[in-house]
């Protein structure tokens, strides 16, 4: 097996914000998996400042890695420090087996019968900028609404919310939330009691992840369900996983492949969640159409309910063209489309370390 990669940076068609910061550009590694008739491909997408690896010397890594293929194949533990690549790694081999055509599991989905419930992200920005993508999504047909919080005044942000849920109702729109960090423990609880007056279904990582028992004194008293996020980032044993879940005790844990180390990591995190009775779902990580793909595909065949965190596809100018079509609230895969992978292809080996 012959194994190469190939660095692609991806252009938003518009700067989204978080609370980390404003993305207007992100990139990806590609890592290409040859065995003399197909060839395999992964995406290896770390996110600067919350993957715990080192985006400077991801090329370096994978160099290492593509030199001794078979030996990281057969030990993929050996990455543990690497999450993203792991997923690459993981997917490529996963696409070389099935021939290379970018379908790693065959189902309902892959054929186009079924497609997969997903909420509508809603990043941050001026009020009048949410407001729109609020209105855009609603229009769309999504009936469930992702607002990510913490950059604007938490009153501003909160007259947002209130204005959805004044013009719809619970059993109308679920009102999901990503704080992404930003409260402090001494605001977070007053918060959290205001947000439970709109009814809200759940916030994603309110305060800074490393703080466990002030995580856990808020899942205890808080009046909404807080989920998982960064929290889980950098845990990978099942040993540390039950001491986080039997600490914190999270109502919720939110899954993301490329950031916990591919579908081996993330199933382990969905076994602990199972016998600590939390719920999950799955999100993507800001990946191309081949790392959405890929991570659409495997969360589909793990019949999850409720909406996922799939809908980031569309965010690039640059993206590679795919099977893969949002319609309504759904992502669904479409066969009879054909990828283009030229944009990859064109691309040199990169050997510049």
């Amino acid at each position: 097996m012959i194994a190469s990669f190939k660095k692609y940076t991806l252009n938003f068609k518009q700067a989204s914000g978080t609370s980390r910061g404003v993305y207007t550009t992100r990139d990806s590694w590609f890592i290409f998996l040859f065995d003399g008739t197909s060839t395999g491909i992964g995406e290896c997408a770390p996110l600067p400042d919350l993957s715990v690896e080192s985006l400077y010397k991801m090329s370096s890594k994978l160099l290492q890695v593509c030199e001794e293929i078979d030996y990281f194949c057969a030990l993929p533990e050996e990455l543990h420090a690497w999450p993203s690549i792991v997923f690459g790694l993981e997917t490529a081999l996963m696409d070389l087996r099935n021939g290379g055509l970018q379908q790693i599991y065959t189902s309902a989905f892959t054929r186009g019968e079924q497609g997969i419930p997903i909420n509508g992200l809603i990043w941050m920005g001026t009020p009048e900028f949410m407001k729109q993508q609020i209105r855009s999504k609603l229009d769309s047909g999504f009936r469930c609404i992702k607002m990510k919080i913490g950059a604007l005044d938490f009153k501003t942000e909160f007259e947002l919310l209130k204005a959805i849920r004044n013009e719809f109702s619970p059993e109308e729109i679920t009102l999901r939330v990503d704080a992404n960090g930003a409260y402090t423990f001494r605001t977070a609880l007053e918060n959290l009691k205001r947000l439970s007056d709109l009814q809200i279904h759940s916030i994603e990582q309110p305060i800074e992840a490393g703080q466990r028992n002030e995580m856990a004194e808020l899942c205890l008293k808080s009046p909404v369900p807080i989920g998982l996020d960064e929290e889980l980032i950098g845990i990978s044993s099942r040993i540390e996983m039950q001491k986080l879940l039997e600490t914190i005790h999270p109502a919720y844990l939110i899954l993301k492949p490329s950031l916990h180390g591919g579908f081996v990591t993330c199933e382990k995190w969905i076994e602990q969640a199972d016998k600590y009775s939390s719920g999950w779902w799955i999100t993507s990580a800001l990946e191309s159409n081949i790392g959405l793909n890929a991570i659409a595909q495997w969360t589909f065949q793990l019949k999850s309910e409720g909406e996922q965190g799939l809908g980031t596809g569309q965010l690039y100018t640059n993206n590679l063209d795919s099977p893969l079509e949002i319609k309504g609230e759904q992502l669904w895969y479409r066969p009879e489309q054909q990828w283009n992978l030229k944009p990859l292809t064109d691309l040199q080996v990169e050997d510049d370390f």
